[in-house]
C-alpha cells in the first residue's frame, strides 16, 4: 500500500497532503485559485479602473481649458471690434475723460501719436465725457509725433466745440510733451513740476581719434555727395554741421509757433522762454506757460464739474509688458542710442 492509501495521520513537521475538490482534466473542477491570486486580480483591477478615472478626468479638464481658452480669445476679439472706450458710453454717465501721456513720445513707445490720438478720438467721442484731460509726465521726445497729437486735438476741438481740453503735468511736461500740452484750452501743474524746455536737440558721437589709435581704417562707399552726412566714423565737416543747424532752426521755430498759437497772449514777454530752459510750476505760472496749480483730481472736481474719472488710454498687451521687462530691446536701444543722431525736442 503506497503512502498515498496510508490512513496514517502524518508525523509533527510533514506537510499535510492536499485534498483536490476539484475535478480532473477529465472533466472534473480544476484547482481553486489561490487567495493571493485573488488579491493580486482585485488590485490589478483597482489600478486599471483608477486609470480610467484619471483619463477621464484628464479629458474633462482638458476639454475646460479649451473652453477657456476659446473664450479668452473671443473676448479679445470683441474688445479689438469694440474698444473700451466705445463701450463706456453706456452706463458710466457724467465723467472727465482721462488720457495718459507718460514717458519718451516716439512711434515705437506707448506715447506714440497713435495711441495717444486713438485715445482722443474715443474719448471725445463718447457723449457722456464733459471734458478730456491729458494727465502728462514726460520729458518730451520726436518732433513729428508731438506734432501729430498736436493737430489731432486742434482738429477735435473744432469738431467738438462744447468739450475742453486740459493738460494737467505731473513731475515733468516739457519739450515735446509742452507742444502737445500747448494745443490744449488751459494747462495745469504743480507747483514743483518741470515745465517748458522749448528747444531741439539732436547728439551723436565721434569716433575718429578711436579709430586712429586702434588702427582701424573707415572704408566708405557712397553715391550721393552727403549720403554720408554727419558719419560717426569720419571727420566732422563744417558744410554739414551748418546745414544741420539750419534744421534745427527751422523744428524750433516750428515748435515756438505752435506754442504761441496754442498760448497766445497768455505768454509773458520774455526772450528765455524759447531758449530750452526749463521751468518749476510757479515760475511757469507767472511766465504764463501755464494758467493753473492743480491736479487731474482738482481740474475734473473743481474746473469741469464732472469729478468722476475715466481712463482712455491705450495699454500694452500684457504679452508686450513681459516681454519689455525682461530687457529683450536693451542692446539693440543702447547701440542705436550709440550711432545715430536722433532730432528730439527738449
Amino acid at each position: 500500500m503506497s503512502e498515498w492509501d496510508s490512513d496514517k495521520s502524518p508525523e509533527w513537521g510533514d506537510e499535510p497532503a492536499r485534498k483536490s475538490s476539484g475535478r480532473s482534466w477529465l472533466g472534473r473542477k480544476g484547482p481553486e485559485m489561490p487567495q493571493e491570486s485573488n488579491r493580486d486580480w482585485k488590485l490589478i483591477e483597482k489600478l486599471v479602473m483608477s486609470l480610467q478615472v484619471e483619463q477621464r478626468r484628464s479629458r474633462r479638464w482638458g476639454i475646460f481649458f479649451k473652453l477657456l481658452t476659446f473664450g479668452y480669445l473671443l473676448a479679445l476679439l470683441f474688445l479689438i471690434r469694440f474698444p473700451f472706450g466705445e463701450s463706456l458710453d453706456a452706463g458710466i454717465g457724467a465723467h472727465t475723460a482721462v488720457i495718459e501721456i507718460n514717458g519718451t513720445i516716439a512711434a515705437d513707445e506707448l506715447a506714440s501719436a497713435d495711441n495717444i490720438v486713438g485715445s482722443l478720438r474715443s474719448a471725445f467721442e463718447a457723449g457722456s465725457s464733459k471734458a478730456v484731460v491729458l494727465r502728462i509726465n514726460s520729458g518730451g521726445g520726436s518732433p513729428v509725433q508731438s506734432g501729430y497729437v498736436y493737430d489731432e486735438i486742434k482738429r477735435l476741438r473744432e469738431e467738438y466745440p462744447d468739450k475742453k481740453v486740459y493738460a494737467v503735468i505731473s513731475d515733468i511736461g516739457a519739450s515735446g510733451a509742452y507742444y502737445i500740452a500747448a494745443a490744449a484750452d488751459e494747462i495745469y501743474a504743480n507747483r514743483a513740476s518741470l515745465v517748458g524746455s522749448i528747444g531741439v536737440i539732436a547728439g551723436g558721437f565721434g569716433f575718429t581719434e578711436v579709430m586712429d589709435k586702434l588702427g582701424v581704417e573707415r572704408r566708405l562707399y557712397t553715391a550721393g555727395d552727403n549720403k554720408a552726412f554727419l558719419d560717426p566714423f569720419s571727420p566732422e565737416d563744417e558744410d554739414e554741421v551748418q546745414f544741420w543747424s539750419s534744421v534745427l532752426e527751422n523744428t524750433h521755430r516750428q515748435f515756438i509757433e505752435a506754442v504761441k498759437r496754442g498760448r497766445g497772449d497768455r505768454l509773458a514777454d520774455d526772450e528765455r522762454l524759447f531758449s530750452g530752459l526749463v521751468w518749476s510750476g510757479e515760475q511757469a505760472l507767472e511766465l504764463g506757460l501755464i494758467d493753473g496749480l492743480g491736479s487731474t483730481s482738482s481740474v475734473a472736481r473743481e474746473i469741469v464739474g464732472a469729478e468722476k474719472l475715466v481712463d482712455y488710454s491705450r495699454r500694452k498687451s500684457p504679452l508686450q509688458d513681459f516681454v519689455d521687462q525682461l530687457g529683450v530691446a536693451f542692446g539693440e536701444g543702447f547701440a542705436g542710442q550709440l550711432l545715430e543722431s536722433r532730432l528730439e525736442l527738449r
